[in-house]
């Protein structure tokens, strides 16, 4: 059986959309530790693979599980042991393994839906190669991973934020800036939940809405774009799997939600 090491960066021990039960319901043995909280294993080798989720510090905050979340990717990453990192967990592997300069402080944040375009190194790239076209995913992002460095190899990205996807040079290791575990019905509860981080940015770039800029009086209004951009949203299912030769590896399936395809 796959075992999985999932790393929970949310304030909360039980998020919205929690990867863990995913890999769990695909049938992989999970550990799953409340970094943000410190806890994190001792000992990582018996892992085939590593999530690190989402969560709202910066990989660039000096933080102590933030520093012991460094010092574990390099580690796995000197041992071969395959990782995802989604959103927070993407800029962590960029800012561990390629250098903490790789992380910057956008001048918006970004949020809703987004159509991503692929790159060439897609085709071929064993993790990505068979998602389905046009890729939509889930954004919220006020940080984005540099896409210009010798070791990142980007993989799809968009206009506003080049480097969505992307992997650690051919090693078995995939950072995605958006949220694919997060469904459409989740996206609308976290941006309800949520919706005062947004009171406190000055500029907020709702993609697909002619990037508008959205300020804390206009919150309200924002909701219904969140139900129009889910009309043709993705069911994403993260997957724990062994690839052909043998090594660990992270699997990711995307598959087209049909029953969000219905306007509300």
């Amino acid at each position: 059986m796959t075992r999985i090491l999932v790393l929970q960066n949310t304030a909360e021990r039980e998020p919205i959309a929690n990867p863990a039960t995913l890999f769990e319901a695909a049938g992989a043995a999970v550990h799953s530790c409340w970094a943000y909280a410190g806890e994190l294993p001792g000992e990582i080798r018996a892992y085939d693979g590593i999530c690190i989720s989402g969560g709202p510090n910066s990989a660039y905050d000096d933080v102590a599980f933030i520093h012991r979340e460094h010092t574990l990717i390099r580690e796995a990453g000197g041992l071969g042991i395959p990782m995802l990192g989604i959103c927070l967990g993407s800029q962590l592997l960029a800012s561990a393994l390629c250098g903490r300069d790789m992380v910057f402080r956008r001048s918006s944040c970004e949020v809703g839906f987004k159509t991503m375009t692929a790159e060439p190194a897609m085709d071929s790239d064993r993790l990505s190669a068979t998602i389905a076209r046009p890729l939509r995913m889930f954004v919220w992002h006020n940080d984005e991973v540099r896409a210009h460095h010798s070791d990142v190899v980007v993989l799809a990205g968009t206009e506003d934020c080049p480097n969505q996807i992307w992997r650690f040079r051919d090693r078995p290791i995939w950072g995605i800036q958006g949220h694919p575990e997060v469904t459409r019905t989740q996206a609308l509860t976290w941006f309800d939940q949520k919706r005062w981080t947004l009171d406190a940015c000055t500029t907020a770039i709702i993609p697909d809405c002619a990037c508008t800029k959205i300020t804390g009086a206009r919150l309200q209004s924002a909701a219904p774009f969140c139900h129009a951009a889910g009309a043709s949203g993705l069911s994403v299912l993260l997957a724990g799997s062994l690839c052909a030769d043998t090594s660990g590896a992270i699997g990711l399936l995307i598959v087209s939600d049909q029953s969000a395809a219905a306007k509300p």
